[in-house]
């Protein structure tokens, strides 16, 4: 894999990787499922990820549940022309499974041994690749396997060579310091927005002090701190998108949400950039965050939050939009970062 990028990068973690601030998010690209964004045309993913890739986007974050495989073998697909030496780093994930007999059923997370070797073959047939970048468990488990069981496996298949780095994404800081006691959590992949700000508290803390990278998802909110939304729109939203059955997307919580929104837009207009562009950059600005995960359905989506890979908040702006935050009393966590 390669490192060449016109982007800025800088040290993921202890992963031995350095990564734009930016990566691709290919959640929505696997397309219908039990929480998809609805159809997604397979020729404008490839497209969009080929565009995230031109520009200088190195890594792209996926999942075997998104589309059920899907979503895998689309990056896949769009890679492929890429010479090995200029493609990007792939990241993905086990422990959240599908039945593909029942591919609109929720998924159930599974941490067992078994499951996960199995996973992770399925992923490197998928992905046409020797060596899985970053893997990581998607979820805490369900099924009764302690932490300590699936964490060690992972570290197993890094061991093995199966997998580069081993990471965890939607754990707390309790369970990642379970996980360090076995082996490094090199990575968290936690979700992360102006809105949503609960780990701020303790894991961003918790990454910081154990020098773990941090890739945060849903950045934008899933497109409400875009400006593209308002209650019209959301009363739009087809049945199949997630989002129509959201609680942030409706009633009071959507009115609190709006006025974040309102106050990244002089912001955005002093830099000269998109409000998804601030959004994005606001979650970059926290100590501990080393990328954002940001997700698009059609090539020119990625012109749109592009400027986050390069945006610098400033202490004003950070100040103006935490502002907004407390005075709307939107959403949950930290405001704003301390000052050091």
């Amino acid at each position: 894999m390669s490192n060449n990028t016109s982007l800025p990068t800088i040290p993921f973690g202890r992963t031995g990787m350095n990564i734009t601030r930016v990566g691709f998010g290919s959640w929505a690209v696997g397309g219908d499922w039990a929480v998809g964004w609805g159809h997604q045309e397979d020729d404008a993913s490839i497209a969009t990820i080929r565009r995230a890739v031109a520009a200088g986007i190195n890594w792209i974050d996926t999942a075997p549940v998104y589309g059920v495989g899907h979503s895998e073998e689309i990056v896949a697909a769009a890679l492929r022309p890429i010479p090995k030496s200029e493609r990007p780093y792939v990241f993905t994930k086990c422990g959240n499974v599908v039945d593909p007999a029942k591919p609109k059923d929720f998924p159930s997370r599974i941490g067992a041994p078994a499951s996960i070797r199995g996973e992770v073959e399925d992923s490197l047939r998928r992905l046409e690749v020797e060596q899985i970048d970053l893997y990581q468990m998607h979820w805490p488990a369900q099924d009764g396997t302690p932490l300590e069981e699936y964490w060690q496996t992972l570290l197993d298949l890094k061991k093995e060579g199966k997998v580069r780095a081993v990471g965890l994404s939607n754990h707390d800081a309790a369970q990642m310091e379970a996980a360090e006691a076995l082996g490094h959590v090199e990575t968290l992949q936690p979700p992360f927005s102006a809105i949503k700000r609960q780990v701020a508290a303790a894991e961003l803390p918790w990454c910081v002090a154990h020098q773990t990278g941090v890739i945060v998802y849903s950045p934008m909110q899933a497109g409400l701190l875009t400006g593209a939304f308002d209650a019209s729109r959301v009363a739009n939203l087809p049945s199949n998108d997630w989002r129509s059955r959201n609680v942030e997307f409706t009633g009071d919580a959507l009115r609190r949400n709006l006025q974040i929104v309102e106050a990244m837009k002089p912001v955005a207009e002093r830099h000269g950039t998109t409000l998804a562009s601030v959004a994005v950059a606001w979650t970059l600005a926290w100590p501990g965050v080393s990328g954002a995960i940001v997700g698009a359905r059609k090539p020119e989506q990625v012109d749109g939050w592009l400027d986050a890979a390069t945006l610098t908040l400033t202490d004003t702006d950070m100040a103006e939009i935490g502002a907004a935050i407390e005075s709307s009393e939107a959403g949950v966590g930290p405001a704003r970062p301390i000052a050091a």
